[in-house]
């Protein structure tokens, strides 16, 4: 008997090859035949990853065509909603093809909160990356969040660009969100909205809806997915970015391809068939 997929899961492509092939690779390694459909959105990368994509057979490829002065995150946002129009299961997931899933436990573990409860729209990550900042830095990077607390709104500045405070407020992020395609549906929201970034308009909109939104512990989270962080950028040079953003997103990628025996992934072509 044929078991409907429970997700589908997105997943706009922008010249990464290599990432591409084992974002995709994990995915279908790691997850029960049947449980999942997956959309990949190619953003006119006109490169090897197109090609790989046109080869497979278990996903539905849509290819969108480039548009003139548009955006990288918008382009992103787009994608997902694009893909968006075609999704016929209950949940739907965006990730990036440089979140790579680690072992089976990872879509139970995305899909708890919002099966337990019907008033959660949305769980997944707001961080999630691989080579986290020192204790030190991050007991820093704490006290000098709690002196711009103090001190902005004295000058003024209400809460600046403090991160999770004012407009700079936290939500789901692309790199991994699971949704409810339902609500998403319900009340139209889009991805794209405001040419935000992905899913930060849509994560503030269905908290006015009424639904909560779950953000995952990112270190247990980790121990099922990881995300690289930037991938694209640090691999394509029209984004842009200094050499030290450079060198520091090539050790990322080199720590998550290590943590994820990507060799052994990428050369198990049973994978793709």
């Amino acid at each position: 008997m044929t078991v409907a997929p429970q997700v589908t899961v997105v997943v706009p492509n922008y010249r990464t090859p290599e990432l591409t092939r084992l974002c995709l690779r994990l995915l279908r390694k790691h997850t029960p035949a049947g449980r999942i459909a997956v959309v990949v959105v190619d953003n006119d990368s006109r490169d090897a990853s197109t090609d790989y994509l046109r080869a497979l057979s278990w996903i539905t490829l849509i290819e969108r065509p480039r548009v003139e002065g548009e955006k990288p995150w918008v382009a992103h946002a787009r994608a997902l909603d694009l893909a968006m129009t075609g999704v016929a299961t209950p949940y739907v997931l965006s990730i990036h093809t440089d979140t790579l899933v680690r072992d089976p436990a990872w879509l139970d573990l995305l899909l708890a909160p919002l099966e337990a409860d019907a008033a959660v729209a949305g769980a997944g990550s707001w961080k999630l990356e691989v080579g986290g900042r020192a204790w030190w830095r991050r007991a820093l990077k704490a006290a000098e969040r709690q002196a711009q607390l103090a001190l902005l709104p004295l000058l003024g500045k209400g809460h600046g660009k403090i991160e999770g405070h004012g407009e700079n407020y936290l939500y789901l992020r692309s790199h991994c969100a699971m949704y409810r395609t339902d609500a998403l549906r319900r009340h139209g929201l889009t991805f794209a909205e405001g040419e935000l970034p992905a899913g930060k308009a849509t994560h503030r909109r269905l908290e006015q809806a009424g639904y909560r939104m779950v953000f995952l512990d990112p270190d247990s989270l980790g121990r099922h997915v990881l995300h690289v962080n930037n991938a694209t950028m640090v691999l394509n040079a029209e984004f842009g970015g200094t050499r030290r953003f450079r060198g520091r997103g090539m050790r990322r990628i080199e720590q998550a391809l290590a943590l994820v025996d990507a060799s052994a992934v990428l050369a198990d072509e049973r994978l793709d068939a």
